[in-house]
């Protein structure tokens, strides 16, 4: 573009990186959990949690890199 300022646009391979953090935030919270749970002797409880955190914390990422991608 004109004067040096970036494209605002999100490219595909922008696309795939986020959606791998995403996936990969969830994965994380699920392993995370399975371990605990094993450790501790419990079912899902912390399978359940260890999702939940995954999921809220690729959330965020993802809107902190688009919205600094938009920038």
């Amino acid at each position: 573009m004109a004067h040096g300022h970036p494209d605002p646009t999100l490219r595909g391979r922008d696309l795939v990186g986020l959606g791998g953090m995403l996936a990969g935030a969830v994965v994380l919270g699920l392993v995370v959990g399975l371990l605990v749970d094993h450790a501790a002797g419990t079912s899902p409880a912390f399978t359940l949690v260890g999702i939940a955190l995954g999921i809220a914390a690729g959330a965020v990422a993802f809107w902190m890199r688009v919205r600094s991608a938009l920038r």
